[in-house]
């Protein structure tokens, strides 16, 4: 490949990098560096391996293209980096080239933004649907309580003996706990008060009650980007958000194992239908037993829980919330490792 090509390559939307004759990284042009978070300067002269992981696919396509002497498609390719926790869904073509130094050109391209635009949309309508459900199921519910409550009370003066008060007490306390329920589920109709906050302030309150909570056998860690810049949000709603999701963790583990607090910056992201060149990324990561195969579908929908005491409203408020932000809530999850992606927009 001629020198004077490469200026036009940091010019291509498309992610390309350039190997020399022991796969060693010669060249990458922004799009590369955008897609997946990486800096060139960091990365020239180093292998593959030293950026990505899971790349066995990537380097069968590499020796079959080197192999063939031809240009050789892989049409699902999954790709993770060590700066990010996410895995990369990819068509990666690799050709080779007879130009010193370059040996192999690879380009790549998403091919997950169509299924992640429908996901994003398939995800406002459940939201709206899961609001509407929970908004008239709390009224019909809240209504009668004040009335059990208050029979309770009556009927508690009336009786001789103090013994059986105790009974009333229970039906006083269970309604009480049940009007608490409700007012959760009436929680998503407030309107968000925005502000600037450190999303790291959030994340230490949350970490700070959880320990609270669970004051032995259970780890959490701080993986922090200190740079990032504040986001712009209702910092009550966002507590809640990453409180359920580490409580969701400590649970799971029983109150016995690790959880990671990541933050990084993730750019060129689609959220909400809307293309954002900056949003805050935050990582919640455990390694417990994962969420159960049947429950991956509908974990979001409300009164799902994998816990006989859950009551299943955790995370469909998590994604209400997440989504009065405008941003998205994922989670990928197998034996060992789950971990839920939260973005949010930056201005």
């Amino acid at each position: 490949m001629p020198e004077h090509i490469l200026p036009t390559l940091e010019y291509l939307n498309t992610a390309i990098i350039l190997l020399d004759e022991e796969s060693r990284i010669v060249y990458l042009n922004p799009a590369a560096e955008n897609l997946f978070g990486l800096s060139k300067n960091n990365l020239l002269s180093h292998p593959l391996q030293y950026a990505f992981t899971h790349t066995e696919q990537l380097v069968n396509t590499i020796q079959l293209a080197l192999a063939g002497h031809a240009s050789h498609i892989e049409h699902d390719l999954i790709l993770g980096t060590y700066s990010h926790a996410v895995k990369f869904h990819l068509s990666c073509s690799a050709t080779p080239l007879q130009t010193h130094p370059y040996a192999l050109l690879l380009e790549f391209h998403t091919i997950d933004r169509p299924l992640k635009l429908a996901r994003d949309e398939q995800m406002f309508d459940q939201t709206q649907a899961n609001r509407l459900l929970l908004r008239n199921l709390a009224h019909e519910i809240k209504n009668p309580l004040g009335g059990i409550r208050g029979a309770a009370q009556l009927l508690e003066h009336e009786l001789e003996k103090p013994a059986l008060r105790e009974y009333t007490q229970v039906i006083i306390q269970e309604a009480d706990r049940l009007r608490m329920l409700m007012e959760k589920l009436l929680t998503p109709q407030h309107v968000p008060h925005f502000s600037a906050l450190n999303i790291h302030e959030v994340l230490e309150r949350v970490r700070s009650v959880v320990l609270a909570e669970i004051p032995s056998g259970l780890s959490i860690q701080r993986d922090y980007d200190i740079s990032l810049p504040d986001l712009t949000g209702d910092k009550e709603q966002l507590i809640q958000v990453f409180l359920n999701l580490v409580r969701n963790a400590a649970q799971a583990m029983q109150g016995q194992g690790n959880i990671v607090l990541r933050t990084r910056i993730a750019r060129q992201v689609t959220l909400m239908k809307k293309r954002h060149s900056l949003a805050l990324m935050v990582q919640v990561i455990d390694n417990g037993p994962g969420i159960p195969p049947h429950l991956r579908d509908k974990i979001f929908y409300p009164l799902v829980s994998g816990r006989a005491d859950g009551h299943g409203l955790g995370l469909t408020l998590a994604q209400d919330f997440i989504s009065q932000h405008h941003g998205s809530i994922e989670f990928d999850s197998e034996p060992g490792r789950t971990c839920f992606t939260v973005l949010l927009p930056l201005s």
